[in-house]
C-alpha cells in the first residue's frame, strides 16, 4: 500500500512528538499543586453551634478569671481552631480540646505544632457531650445556652471547686460567681467573661460541736436555712457557696468554713471582733 502524506506532516512526526506550550505547562503543574490548608469561616455551621472564634483579649480576660495555672487541666468543649487550648498551654496548664470537626481538629493540631505547645495542647476529635470530661480543673467554653444546660448535670457533678469560664452565654438559671466585661479594639460584641465554680453539696442538717443545728437548703451557690438553738430558731443570712468555702450569717455571728465529705470547719466572728473554731458533722 502507497501511503502519501504532506511534507509538512512528515516533517512533524519527523521532529518527534511535540511538546506544550510554556501556558500549558504552567497550566498542568497547577493541577498537580496540592489543595490549599483548610480555613473555617466564621458562621460556619457545625453539629450544635456555628463557629465564631473568641477575640484574643476576651480570651486572656477568661483564663485570668478562671486562675489558670501550670496545675490545671482545662478542657474546652467544641474547640474550634484549638486557639483557647493552646493559650492555656501557653500558661503552663495542660489542655484539651475535643471537636467534631475533623479539619478543624488538624487544624488545631497544627497551630499548635507551629506554637510550640503540642506537648501540652491536645485535641479529640469527638461529641463535646460523651467526652471523658471527669480530669478537668477548668473548662474554657464559647457555648450557647442550651448547649451549656445539657452539660450543666455533668458539669455540677464534678469535683467542687472545678472552675467554668465561658464567653458571654451562661446557663439558664445559674448565675455566674463572677463576671468580666472586656474592652479592646477587636472586641466590640459578646465580650464578657464568665465564671463558676462546681459548688459542694452542703444542703442537709448539720450539727455543731455547741449543739446548735443548721438546716440548709441549696440552689446552685445560693444557700438558705435555718439556724437552731435550743428551742428558738431563726433564719440564716448572706449564704453561700463558692466551691468548698461556705459562709453564713445568724444574728451577729458570721461563719466562714471549708466543707469535706466529714464535716464543715471553720471560723465564728463575734460581733466584738473575737474569733473563735467551729466544727459540725452532716446527720443521716
Amino acid at each position: 500500500m502507497l501511503l502519501c502524506i504532506s511534507l509538512e506532516t512528515s516533517e512533524r512526526l519527523a521532529a518527534g512528538p511535540s511538546l506544550p506550550r510554556d501556558g500549558q505547562v504552567a497550566a498542568a503543574a497547577d493541577a498537580q499543586q496540592a489543595p490549599r490548608p483548610y480555613r473555617p469561616s466564621i458562621g460556619q455551621a457545625g453539629k450544635d453551634v456555628v463557629w465564631v472564634p473568641t477575640p484574643p483579649a476576651l480570651l486572656d480576660t477568661m483564663l485570668s478569671l478562671a486562675g489558670v495555672t501550670p496545675e490545671d487541666v482545662v478542657v474546652d468543649l467544641g474547640s474550634g481552631d484549638g486557639r483557647a487550648v493552646i493559650a492555656a498551654a501557653r500558661l503552663g496548664a495542660r489542655a484539651i480540646g475535643v471537636e467534631f470537626n475533623p479539619e478543624l481538629v488538624t487544624l488545631s493540631r497544627q497551630a499548635a505544632a507551629d506554637a510550640g505547645m503540642q506537648d501540652r495542647a491536645s485535641f479529640v476529635q469527638g461529641d463535646m457531650f460523651e467526652a471523658d470530661i471527669s480530669q478537668a480543673t477548668v473548662f474554657a467554653l464559647y457555648l450557647l445556652p442550651e448547649n451549656l444546660d445539657r452539660l450543666l448535670p455533668r458539669l455540677q457533678s464534678l469535683r467542687p471547686g472545678t472552675r467554668i469560664v465561658a464567653n458571654t452565654f451562661g446557663f439558664t438559671d445559674w448565675d455566674p460567681d463572677a463576671q468580666e466585661r472586656v474592652r479592646a479594639e477587636l472586641c466590640t460584641d459578646w465580650c464578657d467573661a464568665l465564671l463558676w465554680i462546681v459548688p459542694a453539696r452542703v444542703a442537709g442538717s448539720w450539727v455543731f460541736d455547741s449543739g446548735e443545728r443548721l438546716v440548709l437548703t441549696q440552689l446552685h451557690q445560693v444557700l438558705h436555712g435555718e439556724w437552731q438553738s435550743g428551742s428558738s430558731s431563726e433564719p440564716i443570712r448572706q449564704a453561700r457557696v463558692r466551691g468548698t468555702a461556705v459562709a453564713f450569717s445568724v444574728g451577729e455571728r458570721r461563719f466562714e468554713g471549708d466543707w469535706s465529705e466529714l464535716a464543715l470547719t471553720g471560723v465564728e466572728r463575734l460581733r466584738d471582733g473575737s474569733t473563735r473554731r467551729f466544727r459540725a458533722t452532716r446527720q443521716p
